[in-house]
């Protein structure tokens, strides 16, 4: 049971440990459903590479920002 909750702790660290990280990927997902719903086109699989891909690069801008140490 103790080896479960250290795993459980660790995915939880793991997926929501930067806040900002996660808000952002949880609004291109329904941002990406809302255009797929609404669009009924193949437009959002796009949305959803273009979103994912500017997801990261503001992960990495932030990290490589804090470790400067600014």
């Amino acid at each position: 049971m103790r080896m479960l909750m250290e795993v459980l702790a660790e995915l939880w660290s793991m997926f929501a440990g930067d806040r900002r990280l996660t808000l952002l990927a949880l609004c291109v997902v329904v941002l990406t459903g809302l255009i797929a719903l609404l669009a009924r086109s193949s437009f959002a699989p796009a949305v959803l590479l273009v979103g994912a891909i500017l997801v990261l690069a503001d992960a990495v801008f932030a990290a490589a920002h804090k470790a400067r140490g600014r």
